[in-house]
This record gives C-alpha cells, structure tokens and sequence, in this order.
C-alpha cells in the first residue's frame, strides 16, 4: 500500500477535486524522493526525524510557511490513511508543528468596483458571453473551475439556479439573482448559438463555450478576467478568485448568516466560511470610531 492506492481512495471515495488530488500527489512525491536521498527506500519506513528534517530543509530552501503548511498537510492526510489501512503502526507526522502563518487581509472588490468590472463587456458576442461568465459568478460565488464545468443541463432559468457538482462531488443548488438571469439568457439566445460554431448541442454539452466551441480552460478564464480588469483600472485588484470572495464579503456585510453562507458556496467546513467574519468585525469597529461621542 502506498502513494498509488492513497490517490485512488481520493478520487474514488473522497471525491476529491483533480487539481486537489494533484497537488497531494506532487507533495507526497517529493517527500518520497527527500527520503530516498536519506537512504530511506519505503515511505512506510519514515521517522518522525524523517518528516522533521524535510520540514527543515523546505525553511532553509526559502518555502513560504504556507507552502511547507500545505506541504505538511498532504503528508499527515497520506499517513493517516496508512495508519488507519494498517500499512505503518505510528503517525511519523505526529507531534510535527505545522509553522504558523500570518492571516492575510482579505482582498475583495467594493459593490462600486464589482458593478464597473460587470458593466465592462460590451455587447458583442464574446462580450456578452463574459458579461454572462461574471455576473453568474459574482450572483452565486461559486469557484472558477466550477463555472467552467457547468453544462447546460445545470442551469434553470425559469426558477433562476444552478446546480453545480462542486469540489467534492455533492451537488449544491445555487440561486442567482435578476440580473444574472437576465445575462444568462442574453447569452444562451444569442452568443451561445454563434461560438457553437454548427456543433452539436444537448443537456451534457458545456454551458460556457471559447472561440473554438470548446470548454473554458482555467487559464483561458483568468485571460478575460484580467483583460476586464485592465479596462476598469483594477488590473492591481484582480484575481481568478476575487468575484468569489467579493461574493461572500457582500452577503456577510448585509446580514447573511455563517450556515447559509458555507452552502452557498460548498465549504465543508465551517472554518472555512468563518474568514469572512473578519470583514464585519472591522466594520462595527469602524462604525463603533465614527459614531460614539467617546471613541
């Protein structure tokens, strides 16, 4: 039992993402061939010293804490899957303090900012696709790699959703709200049937098409992304995830609850949702200075 069988139990019981799936192979491979430099020849064999010394060798190669965090993760999750298959007897990650990373401030874009970045596309074909592309972003939060695999049967605009298979493989149902209705169904009568270029279309087929009738790629989206950007002066601001975050800013700013929020945008954990608090907190704060006569 080994790396192998660990990234078929992600993929076949976990339901893990592809990228996700990759990035814990790439970091097991790695410490796989840091032991083998150690002389340790089964990744079954490691020590604790083993995952200690690798650690040390990520600082002083200059990896960020978040990298050797991440990195750190992958680890623990595949030895943890071999203690509980029976393939080691003790957790060589245990006792092993992950480094603590500084919280960043969240980046997100004002309503202000995101109403300029939805404006921008004009109403060419391809404008309207990406105006589409944004605002259904942007009304349901959902991730990047998740709009690109929407197909056409995951859209109901009559009832204005989308469900959407998410990270994990669960299903959730998002709602969208007037105007990305309204950018949807301008571009499925219109643009749509044009970037289809005579193809063939049906439920399975992707909902958002590029020149060539074929899928959104990830790089192909943070492409127009940027290209919007510029055009606002928020070329700076700018992120593949920005709408997503910008999303979850807002609702919480407006009085969206902690549970509602993780369904809507297919956390897991709650822990995930709960960065978003930090927004408000320093907003009550701001209106505690601004308003009370001794502040």
């Amino acid at each position: 039992m080994g790396i192998f069988d660990f990234i078929v139990y992600l993929e076949q019981e976990k339901k893990t993402s592809k990228n996700t799936v990759e990035a814990y192979k790439r970091d097991i491979v790695a410490f796989e061939s840091f032991l083998a430099d150690r002389g340790v020849t089964a990744v079954t064999d490691a020590s604790n010293a083993d995952v200690a010394a690798y650690m040390m060798e990520l600082k002083d190669g200059g990896k960020s804490k978040a990298t050797i965090n991440r990195k750190l993760s992958s680890i623990r999750a595949f030895y943890r899957y071999l203690l509980k298959n029976g393939a080691v007897k003790t957790n060589p990650t245990e006792d092993i303090k992950s480094p603590r990373v500084e919280r960043k401030e969240l980046e997100y874009l004002t309503i202000e900012e995101v109403e300029k970045l939805l404006e921008a596309p004009d109403d060419s074909i391809k404008g309207l696709r990406d105006r589409a592309m944004l605002e259904v972003l942007y009304a349901t939060g959902i991730r990047v790699s998740e709009i690109i695999e929407l197909k056409m049967q995951d859209v109901n605009l009559r009832m204005g959703f989308i469900t959407c298979s998410g990270e994990h493989g669960r299903a959730r149902i998002v709602p969208m709200g007037v105007m990305a209705r309204k950018a949807l169904d301008e571009y499925i009568l219109s643009s749509r049937k044009a970037l289809l270029k005579e193809k063939e279309d049906g439920p399975d087929t992707p909902l958002f098409l590029n020149y060539m009738g074929e899928p959104f790629s990830r790089q192909g989206f943070w492409k127009v992304l940027k290209q919007y950007g510029k055009m606002v002066d928020l070329e700076d601001k700018i992120t593949p995830h920005i709408l997503r975050t910008s999303f979850a800013v807002h609702m919480v700013q407006n009085g969206a609850d902690l549970k509602s929020l993780q369904e809507l945008m297919g956390h897991e954990d709650i822990m995930a949702t709960q960065i978003y608090l930090s927004v408000t907190k320093n907003r009550i704060k701001d209106v505690y200075d601004r308003t009370h006569p001794r502040a």
